[in-house]
């Protein structure tokens, strides 16, 4: 692939443009927003158009210049706590395109200012036994609609909101470890406490980025709804460069990996999507497509620091490359 089309994709990630609940809707609403950037129209020759969601979830047109003027979703705990309306937020990662490259780690780590071994994107290699083949397996929160952490948790900081997500409010939470435990996918970590940043107080905390975090509390993935308010792919997604993780509205049926805009349910009739232990009965919205077909090799992804290859040292697979020295 050249250098144009690797510039022209990721610009898409960003933007988060071919989501279908904004390409599929003309500007609505949000009068005051737009009359706010009209003043500097003429600092926009070209005359390009951008599609936003706002805080209320409305979709509005601003100019490309004023991209970067939006603000970032300084949401307080109470404004969270209510969601995006009218939408029900769904991941879909395709296992055949992960070859651990781990931009999706690596990038959330930066945005959530997480610790090197803080991961909220988790990247594991599954191998059910020595007879079968292993594949990557990217695994984030999985944002349950019947999560047992929101029903553990005794002071509230746990909360679901109505467009799927769930979220901690760390200036609720009492680092009871309750939620930890509750939860069979192991989605959250406990910060212990590590750099001087996690206690800036001069940012505005919000549930929606859990920065600035705090020391005996938890944490875990949030799908980046201060990424969605602005109409962005969530950082996992954007920085993808194999397009595994398709985001989107469940309502609108419609996800994007930034390169392509699918329908939710065709994808996951026509590629047998599943879910992961969906016999535990939480209703996860993250969905996999099977690892068939795969596009890279599975050994592209040992190409990583070797304590990362570490973790994989109980998978047979594995332990037949060390014992021959091929890793």
């Amino acid at each position: 692939m050249n250098n144009h089309d690797s510039e022209k994709r990721s610009t898409n990630r960003r933007k988060f443009l071919k989501l279908g609940l904004m390409s599929s809707v003309t500007a609505l609403a949000g009068t005051s927003l737009i009359s706010n950037f009209a003043s500097e129209e003429e600092k926009n020759p070209s005359g390009e158009k951008i599609r936003l969601l706002t805080p209320e979830g409305k979709i509005v047109e601003v100019d490309a210049t004023n991209i970067n003027k939006y603000p970032e979703a300084l949401i307080t705990p109470e404004e969270s706590r209510k969601g995006i309306p009218d939408r029900k937020f769904v991941m879909v990662i395709d296992l055949a395109r992960c070859k651990n490259a781990r931009k999706c780690v690596e990038t959330c780590q930066k945005a959530h200012q997480l610790d090197y071994n803080q991961e909220f994107m988790k990247i594991q290699l599954l191998q059910d036994n020595e007879n079968v083949s292993p594949h990557w397996f990217p695994k984030p929160c999985f944002h349950c609609d019947e999560p047992p952490c929101v029903t553990v948790c005794p002071t509230g900081a746990t909360f679901k909101r109505e467009d799927g997500i769930v979220l901690i409010d760390n200036q609720r939470c009492i680092g009871c470890k309750f939620c930890i435990t509750s939860c069979p996918y192991s989605a959250r970590i406990f910060n212990w406490g590590h750099k001087d940043k996690f206690e800036n107080k001069e940012i505005p905390y919000s549930p929606e980025t859990q920065i600035p975090a705090a020391e005996g509390t938890v944490m875990k993935c949030d799908f980046c709804p201060d990424m969605l308010r602005q109409g962005k792919l969530p950082h996992c997604a954007q920085s993808c460069p194999m397009g595994v993780i398709y985001f989107g509205d469940k309502n609108e049926d419609i996800v994007t990996n930034g390169e392509e805009t699918v329908s939710f349910s065709e994808l996951i009739n026509n590629r047998g999507g599943y879910r992961y232990l969906e016999h535990l009965g939480t209703k996860p919205n993250v969905y996999y497509l099977p690892a068939v077909n795969r596009q890279f090799p599975l050994e592209r992804g040992f190409d990583v620091d070797e304590d990362i290859i570490d973790r994989y040292n109980k998978v047979p697979y594995v332990k037949d490359l060390k014992a021959q020295g091929k890793i």
